[in-house]
């Protein structure tokens, strides 16, 4: 029985019509690569072929009334394919802008928990005879790198890659556990939960001093409820926008090498620049930097099984305020080199951990009375919005045969934080998805097409 770490399932508890917690990665396809050429039923066949040796999607939520801890995964026994994979035809003109619009309203679509938690949409009639698929998994059930992995278990290096090779023992998930099991593990746990608090909770009361002090000398990452208050902080509903980019990646790097700094300070710089030409345009630049939530992977710094999720995350300072963008690079090395400080401060695990003990009724009815009465605006700005960077292969991969030649992350939005810019790199390109809450952000177009200006701005800033 595998049951659902704490941290993956917040992402369940947290989840109402206006908030839905799935990431969707969007593909771009050249189907001419197939053999014999693109045709859904070989592309659904082939599908098929990899669903079946791939447990992660054959596996749904077990929740029965006797169950008093997490959620168990267990394997869907019904399982058809037909229930996850749509043919959908895109209006003319079939361009990018019709094309986000349509994944923008599947965005905004939950997934149904009665089956397993995914969905694959493969959208035709593209204007340059190119194809589309729009990917979506829960985020109980993948974060960023999980999401990559499990598209590269439906990709391969060739377009007549064979299938993944897993242990027979490990293609099915545990089927249904009995009453009794559930029954004893869960008052298991619930015995041993104030032991587990009693462990956690001398190491949280030794932090907070610490990362008081660092805050208070400025060698900190921002402070919550610091963000300046823009347009995109406030209520959402379950309305979406999506618009997509696409970036050189060796122009990322000379920006990088230039400056000398990383490549993750080069994105953020890319994004401030972005932002601030975005918010200039709405006539709303705020005079402070913008505050970013940026998750961080905790993958290679923990060697325990934290289930799906294994993430931490920190905040970080967006010099939007400041119109040179080479004194937009330099201030984001600094800051980011004190934030990641601050932010190992903690241990990798304290956020599972802790998350261990998350209530799923206290949780659902927070999210719906903190939605329902507008609390976002009413308390000062936690953050701004959400920015993942996530590193991909950097080798051109085939999806079930078909050359992939854009590939688009598209991360969640919660109340209070309406807009995720999500950055992806893959066979020499950087795929940025921009993904907002309508009503906060109608057209999310301008600030697309302001990432490629930001990239030569910064790399005409360059030093020589």
């Amino acid at each position: 029985m595998q049951r659902l770490s704490g941290l993956d399932a917040s992402f369940l508890y947290l989840e109402t019509p206006s908030q839905v917690l799935h990431v969707c990665g969007l593909l771009t396809l050249d189907g001419s690569t197939m053999p014999g050429g693109y045709a859904f039923p070989e592309f659904k066949r082939r599908l098929a072929e990899r669903v079946a040796v791939i447990p992660a999607f054959r596996r749904k939520l077990h929740n029965p009334l006797w169950n008093l801890n997490h959620p168990v995964w267990v394997e869907d026994e019904d399982f058809d394919l037909d229930n996850h994979v749509h043919r959908i035809g895109l209006p003319a003109p079939g361009d990018n802008r019709e094309l986000a619009e349509m994944c923008a309203h599947i965005a905004g679509q939950r997934l149904d928990r009665a089956h397993p938690l995914w969905q694959c949409y493969v959208i035709e009639g593209l204007s340059d005879g190119r194809l589309a698929v729009l990917l979506k998994m829960h985020h109980a059930s993948v974060d960023g790198v999980g999401g990559a992995s499990l598209i590269g278990y439906l990709a391969g290096l060739e377009p007549d890659a064979p299938l993944p090779e897993l242990p027979a023992e490990e293609r099915h998930n545990d089927g249904l556990p009995t009453r009794l099991r559930l029954l004893r593990e869960s008052a298991d746990s619930l015995l041993h939960r104030p032991f587990e608090i009693a462990r956690l909770l001398p190491e949280l009361l030794g932090l907070v001093p610490k990362w008081a002090m660092k805050t208070v000398r400025g060698k900190g990452m921002p402070v919550p409820f610091t963000a300046p208050r823009t347009s995109l902080n406030g209520t959402i509903t379950g309305h979406r926008s999506v618009a997509f980019a696409q970036l050189d990646l060796d122009a990322v790097k000379q920006v990088k090498d230039a400056f000398g700094v990383t490549v993750n300070d080069v994105v953020l710089a890319l994004v401030s620049g972005a932002l601030r030409q975005f918010l200039l345009g709405r006539g709303e630049l705020p005079g402070d930097p913008l505050v970013a939530t940026v998750p961080v992977s905790v993958h290679e710094r923990t060697e325990r099984d934290h289930g799906s999720n294994r993430v931490s995350a920190f905040f970080a300072s967006l010099p939007t305020h400041l119109p040179d963008p080479a004194a937009r690079v330099f201030y984001l090395a600094e800051a980011n080199r004190r934030a990641k400080d601050h932010h190992y401060d903690i241990d990798a695990d304290m956020l599972a951990d802790w998350a261990q003990f998350s209530p799923a009724t206290v949780f659902g009815l927070g999210v719906r009375a903190y939605s329902a009465l507008r609390l976002a605006e009413r308390h000062p700005v936690v953050h701004n919005l959400i920015i993942s960077n996530v590193p991909g292969p950097p080798m051109p991969l085939y999806l079930l045969g078909a050359r992939i030649t854009g590939l688009y992350p598209l991360g969640p939005v919660f109340h209070g934080a309406g807009l995720n810019i999500t950055v992806l790199s893959n066979d020499g390109k950087v795929g940025v998805g921009l993904l907002g809450a309508k009503e906060l952000v109608k057209d999310l177009w301008p600030l697309a097409d302001a990432l490629p200006e930001a990239l030569d701005e910064l790399s005409k800033a360059a030093p020589v």
